[in-house]
């Protein structure tokens, strides 16, 4: 080895002990008579100082250095005096007098500074990826990320669980999200895709006998992106089979506690076991089937009152089918109406919404909707809401699903304007119950709400052909921090119900054996009840490093438009080997 210790090994303890430190000159500092560098590698720092009267010939050299030279030293441990010891760092009781010093690489200057977090250009952070990574907080996020899947397969692996690889080039079997396609050179005119996850597989391999599978695989999307998704990502890939729906939240709950407590123990745990609640409560309550449960704020359901009210607005919302909500802020009335106005009432219309009402409670009730209200009906509102003075009541009247994630969009807003949300709360829950299906907003056909092998509720296979809307699902999503971390699902094993699951999709006659042969010819063949999840271990990572978005998690991330500027990818590929596998560009 080129070195003895690493740059966070060295305490009081090795007073007088020669060493060998290898790395980057995090710092120099020239005070004249002396030199100071600060030594740097993943697992720290280190201070080597250089002294003239010690070495004339090494001095010279230092006079030489600069940031980010990889540097080999040797030389003496000393502890400094009482008065000089840095409590910041590890090593801070203790300086390395250097005897001998090799310059191993040199180094340009850097596009950035190495040594301190700043508002760098983050395109400029992706294109030197290789020295943003050298930064301490993306070491510790990467080395986190390491311990997630250590902990994941040792584990899984003491409950008996087998890791499994599958392939990366599989059919194209369209499930939702666009595919990645990948041209095949020997079966011109044929393309493999990279697989959106290894749903089919998986469960393949439950007919296969393998009762506990897991991996951590890459899986592809060519989707738009946004700060919590990549066009490649990495999930935990869970399957099991012979249970029910409690043996997989179960046995995922005792993970994530597990994991919790050991990687982040300055999070507490809001609460075990974990808040479970259907889908339909969670939009009802927070506006989101992924709420932020950290605080509270609920959303109150008002329709009952509204039906009967002379406000049209209101009254029509219910009788067309719709609901009226509100969200009750508190302590917000002091706001300057503009505020609600100029940037409120716009980002709600931006979801899709007409417009946001509201009252706010000063000494006297104030809104310009005050007058279409009885008395009767404020009080009755005022009572169901609980309000008080010094509060706001927000109003949306719409269909259910758009008026209750309007209020919800606002209810996190505002409780982020007024740093409402403890960061030191891990607020874990389970969301259940999905509907089965729901309806393309652009075509009206209908689509499966997670995918088509989700199994509905047993209860519920009745209304299945006649009532598709009203079928709910034995799918369930695990959430932290209002943030989807993994989702799953008891599966279909029975031939006939899949069959049955695609016709309803429209998915017909040769279609069905083109996309979707293959599973259904293997359910044939005596397939197991089964379930499984998949975890974003991306997203988990971002909420255990404290991240703002998953490219600080990721080693070498794509940009907002699904470049990597690093290696300048995607690129033009020439004509001759777009001829090899049958591409004609248009």
């Amino acid at each position: 080895m080129l070195r003895s210790h690493t740059c966070n090994e060295l305490t009081a303890k090795d007073d007088k002990k020669e060493v060998t430190l290898c790395g980057w000159a995090n710092t120099v500092r020239d005070h004249g008579d002396l030199i100071f560098v600060d030594l740097r590698d993943r697992y720290g720092l280190t201070q080597i100082v250089s002294d003239p009267s010690n070495s004339v010939s090494v001095h010279g050299i230092f006079e030489k250095l600069h940031p980010e030279y990889v540097i080999q030293i040797k030389g003496v441990v000393r502890t400094r005096p009482k008065d000089m010891i840095n409590e910041k760092m590890v090593t801070g009781e203790i300086e390395v007098l250097c005897n001998e010093i090799t310059i191993l690489n040199e180094s340009k200057v850097p596009p950035f500074e190495i040594d301190q977090e700043k508002n760098v250009n983050e395109e400029l952070r992706l294109k030197y990826r290789y020295l943003d990574l050298r930064h301490k907080r993306l070491q510790e996020n990467m080395v986190m990320r390491h311990k997630i899947t250590h902990e994941i397969r040792d584990f899984l692996t003491k409950k008996d669980f087998v890791e499994i690889e599958t392939p990366v080039m599989i059919k194209g079997t369209p499930e939702g999200s666009r595919e990645y396609l990948v041209p095949s050179r020997i079966q011109q005119g044929k393309m493999y895709v990279l697989p959106q996850s290894p749903q089919q597989l998986k469960q393949l391999l439950m007919v296969a006998g393998f009762d506990k599978y897991f991996q951590i695989p890459r899986c592809f999307r060519d989707e738009d992106l946004r700060g919590d998704r990549q066009p490649e990502f990495t999930q935990l890939d869970m399957e099991m089979s012979f249970v029910e729906q409690e043996d997989v939240l179960n046995l995922n709950e005792e993970l994530l506690i597990h994991m919790t407590k050991k990687l982040v123990p300055n999070k507490k745990i809001k609460k075990t076991p974990f808040p479970r609640m259907t889908y339909r409560e969670a939009m009802e309550t927070y506006g989101s089937d992924k709420p932020d449960l950290r605080f509270d704020l609920p959303l109150t359901d008002i329709s009952d009152i509204a039906e009967k009210m002379e406000f049209k607005v209101f009254s029509d919302a219910v009788k067309n089918g719709g609901v009226v909500k509100v969200f009750r802020m508190p302590n917000y009335a002091d706001t300057p109406r503009a505020q609600i106005e100029n940037k409120l009432i716009p980002m709600i219309k931006e979801l899709g919404a007409k417009g946001l009402a509201y009252i706010m409670y000063k000494d006297e009730p104030e809104s310009p909707i005050l007058k279409f209200f009885s008395d009767e009906e404020l009080k009755a509102i005022e009572k169901k809401t609980g309000v008080k003075k010094g509060d706001v009541l927000f109003f949306m009247a719409d269909k259910f699903t758009l008026a209750c994630e309007c209020l919800g969009a606002l209810r996190l807003h505002l409780a982020k304007e007024k740093e409402m949300i403890p960061d030191d709360i891990f607020a874990y829950a389970w969301i259940t119950d999905f509907p089965l299906f729901e309806k393309d907003e652009e075509t009206g056909q209908l689509v499966a709400t997670h995918h088509p092998f989700t199994s509905p509720k047993a209860e519920d296979i009745k209304l299945m052909k006649d009532d598709p809307l009203k079928v709910k699902s034995d799918a369930y999503d695990v959430i932290l921090n209002g943030s989807e971390i993994g989702g799953g699902s008891i599966r279909i094993h029975d031939r006939k119900l899949q069959a049955l699951m695609f016709e309803i999709l429209g998915i017909k006659g040769d279609e069905v054996k083109r996309r979707f042969g293959h599973i259904l010819e293997a359910f044939e063949y005596g397939a197991p009840p089964h379930g499984g999840i998949a975890w974003g271990l991306d997203r988990l990572a971002m909420l255990f490093c404290n991240e703002p978005n998953i490219r600080e998690v990721i080693a070498f991330p794509k940009d907002g438009k699904a470049r990597d500027l690093m290696l300048d990818a995607p690129s033009e590929i020439p004509e001759e080997s777009l001829k090899e596998v049958g591409i004609k560009l248009i």
